[in-house]
């Protein structure tokens, strides 16, 4: 009998949701780009996401007032965490979708023509990249750029795609001599439908785990360049440069550092988890 879209929504849930763990990630996850995305009108002082500046309330606790206290200006902190949610998510979409793309379409060409000149080439470069240490590489190439939250994007596609290269290249080269692949080329099927409509459907679920996983570690390097003075740039709030300048207050003004920090171990922690039950779903097991 056959399955209705229902049946398979269903079916996969509860292979999503077979630990519970996992189905806390989603909520972790759903939570954050609600916040990302309406945080800036539900939080108690929005005005303090920008230059606000109050020095008689500077430096104030935790409190019922200030749920995480308040800056060295001013500001309440809770509301600068919450107003830097929207360009961390933007930051790690970004990133995702145009690293994961050039790295597949890189990987696919080089394993389809797997010990050509082609394979040797592109393979070659990626090998190049992956052997810099990627906060390395990321921070070579935002330190001679413009600080900025563009150009901390740009430093942190450039060293992540190499990843997706490899993980496509393994797949395409395995299936370069399966019977349809093979028939397609009989067929004469061009490069482009043999690349997305037979090797694509059979990367897909590993591509969408590594995706999901990727968002944490993207968003823990967007933050280190942050931390650095290369990211977002004040007055607006970024979680990197808001544990910068905590640190020098500690530990007497604790909360300037923990309360970000924080705020990046949990979106981490969500995209971790987020992503084992989308690999349990998928049926895959992606690790780094």
């Amino acid at each position: 009998m056959r399955e209705t879209t229902k049946d398979v929504i269903a079916r996969n849930w509860r292979k999503f949701s077979e630990s519970r763990i996992t189905v806390l990630g989603l909520v972790i996850v759903a939570g954050f780009v609600f916040l990302a995305f309406f945080g800036r009108y539900t939080v108690p002082y929005p005005e303090h996401i920008g230059s606000f500046v109050d020095f008689v309330n500077a430096s104030r606790p935790p409190s019922a007032k200030y749920f995480f206290g308040t800056d060295h200006i001013g500001r309440d902190i809770f509301s600068r965490i919450v107003g830097a949610f929207q360009n961390t998510l933007l930051m790690g979409v970004i990133v995702i979708c145009i690293s994961a793309p050039v790295g597949f379409i890189v990987g696919v060409v080089a394993g389809y023509h797997k010990g050509s000149l082609i394979d040797t080439v592109l393979m070659r470069v990626t090998d190049i990249f992956l052997a810099i240490p990627p906060l390395v590489l990321a921070l070579a190439i935002a330190s001679v750029l413009e600080p900025s939250m563009i150009n901390s994007m740009l430093a942190i596609t450039v060293m992540w795609w190499p990843w997706y290269a490899r993980l496509s290249y393994g797949v395409a080269s395995s299936l370069r001599t399966e019977n349809y692949i093979i028939y397609a080329e009989l067929t004469g099927a061009g490069l482009g439908h043999i690349i997305f409509r037979e090797i694509l459907p059979n990367c897909l679920s590993s591509m969408l785990t590594k995706m999901t996983l990727d968002m944490g570690y993207v968003i823990i390097m967007g933050a280190t360049l942050s931390y650095a003075g290369l990211g977002e740039q004040a007055p607006k709030p970024a979680l990197g440069s808001m544990i910068s300048q905590g640190v020098k207050y500690m530990p007497a003004q604790w909360w300037f550092t923990v309360f970000p920090a924080l705020a990046i171990i949990v979106i981490v922690l969500g995209f971790n988890l987020f992503g084992d039950g989308i690999g349990n779903m998928l049926g895959t097991d992606e690790n780094r």
